[in-house]
């Protein structure tokens, strides 16, 4: 075990808390307006626009079949052109964001799709147009389900976060990798290991209570 054993791991800890913080703030901002372009430009979608959804679909697709560690390298040129560098802690930011982005979207467009259709209707019928229908039915009505989303998105990216420390991106997982794996420190491994644990138990518990917070049913 390192001497510096407690700021060792509280540097790896708030590393990691970036990274995915960062990443999980623009996930959040790009993913819910593609959720709901995918919800409404779909057949019987209230701006129905069936070749602009498949393109989107499948654009969105091909980012979330594509394994993360082969994005993170295959973003390389992406992610220095972004932020000068393809190592270290930013450098992760850029990837990880990408691929949380379209995953968080689709989770997103499934709790939109789960609105009650008849209260489209009903918003409708009293004139409501297409942008209130969004702002005022369609997302207050699946909050809870893009808050449950976005925590499984965030735990994913707890995971893809320690995967990305695997090539130099810092946090728990660079860690895990340098002391745990390279020098057989069962005790950092084990280590790292219980505290990612208690972090997504965390993050879990806090979006449930959240998302039960919104709960209309």
């Amino acid at each position: 075990m390192p001497t510096n054993f407690i700021p060792m791991f509280w540097e790896a800890f708030l590393e990691s808390l970036t990274m995915v913080g960062a990443a999980g703030l623009f996930a959040f901002a790009a993913g819910i307006p593609l959720a709901v372009v995918l919800v409404t430009t779909s057949a019987g979608g209230i701006y129905e626009m069936p070749r602009l959804n498949r393109v989107l679909g499948s654009v969105i697709n091909g980012f979330r079949s594509t394994p993360f560690i082969i994005l993170l390298v295959a973003l390389i040129p992406f992610t220095r052109l972004i932020v000068g560098t393809s190592i270290g802690l930013w450098a992760a930011v850029v990837p990880l964001s990408i691929a949380a982005t379209p995953f968080f979207a689709r989770i997103a467009e499934v709790s939109l799709r789960e609105v009650d259709h008849g209260l489209v209707e009903a918003a409708q019928a009293m004139g409501a147009s297409r942008w209130q229908i969004i702002v005022h039915v369609l997302l207050p009505e699946a909050l809870p389900g893009i808050i449950r989303g976005f925590t499984i998105t965030l735990v994913s990216m707890i995971g893809s976060s320690a995967m990305a420390g695997a090539v130099g991106a810092g946090g728990l997982g660079d860690l895990a990798m340098r002391y745990g794996y390279q020098r057989f420190d069962t005790t950092v491994m084990v280590s790292v290991i219980a505290i990612l644990i208690v972090i997504v138990t965390v993050v879990q518990s806090t979006g449930d209570l959240i998302a039960s917070r919104f709960d209309r049913r």
